[in-house]
């Protein structure tokens, strides 16, 4: 796999919008095309080139390039936007919308990554060493598609409105979560919280799974206990409590039996 790396030299006053650093963009091209690609601050249009020095080189397709952005990344939206292939590595923090409606390939932040990470993904996986912020793996505002397929791992916490409208996929967070977990969930998606949950967990969720490790602060009062389970979840061999709800909203049926979220706390 050939690697482009991507060097900071001048720091932008206001954000980047960086839907042209992916993979698929880059391959087949050379530094200087790359250098020349096309940066938003703001309204305003800047080569690529303007804010990072491009070594290295770039495969001939998606799946043989990999990206290497060094330096502080905290202004840099949408890197890895709609990528279907090859690798993205970012050696710090990166602002919003990483991986936002991702295909395929892989994203490892080493840092910590603000809002909307994953947003409307449908396959590859992100890997977030440290926190992530609001909306991971969620639908986009005003959208009902959230996260559909592929894996998002974040060794930190996570923010309010983790998979918010989550069809599918899944999302593993080894510490807490912020309230709002799988709102309006359905399909086949699955959330591992390894700490604990704070409040309105799966509220109006209508199919899905949701493993809580540690504690759930506020429980909401329209989940339902129906048995104790022993499953293995991410490695981890448990015996855990099944809640399905959420009970005050309409539930499709699969077999003539009515399909609800799921909620399960390990004891």
């Amino acid at each position: 796999m050939n690697t482009v790396t991507l060097t900071s030299k001048a720091k932008p006053e206001l954000f980047l919008e960086a839907d042209n650093i992916t993979p698929d963009i880059f391959a087949g091209k050379t530094n200087e095309q790359i250098a020349a690609l096309t940066l938003y601050e703001g309204s305003a249009k800047h080569p690529l080139g303007e804010y990072y020095d491009v070594s290295g080189s770039a495969g001939p397709t998606a799946a043989e390039t990999r990206i290497v952005i060094k330096g502080d990344a905290t202004r840099l939206k949408y890197v890895g936007m709609k990528m279907t292939g090859g690798e993205i590595s970012i050696e710090g923090n990166a602002d919003m919308y990483v991986g936002a409606w991702m295909k395929g390939g892989k994203i490892q932040v080493k840092g910590s990554v603000d809002a909307f990470a994953g947003t409307g993904m449908t396959g590859g996986e992100i890997s977030i060493d440290g926190d992530a912020g609001n909306y991971l793996g969620a639908a986009y505002r005003g959208d009902w598609r959230g996260m559909r397929g592929g894996v998002i791992r974040v060794k930190g916490n996570a923010g309010s409105d983790l998979g918010y409208f989550m069809n599918g996929g899944t999302i593993v967070v080894g510490g807490n979560a912020d309230v709002h977990v799988g709102t309006h969930a359905e399909g086949n998606g699955k959330i591992i919280i390894k700490g604990n949950a704070k409040s309105k967990v799966g509220g109006q969720m209508v199919g899905g799974e949701i493993y809580i490790f540690g504690d759930l602060e506020v429980p909401m009062p329209t989940f339902e206990y129906r048995k104790d389970v022993e499953l293995e979840v991410d490695g981890t061999k448990a015996k855990f409590a099944l809640f399905e709800g959420d009970t005050a909203e309409r539930h499709p049926k699969r077999k003539g039996e009515t399909v609800f979220g799921k909620i399960y706390m390990k004891y």
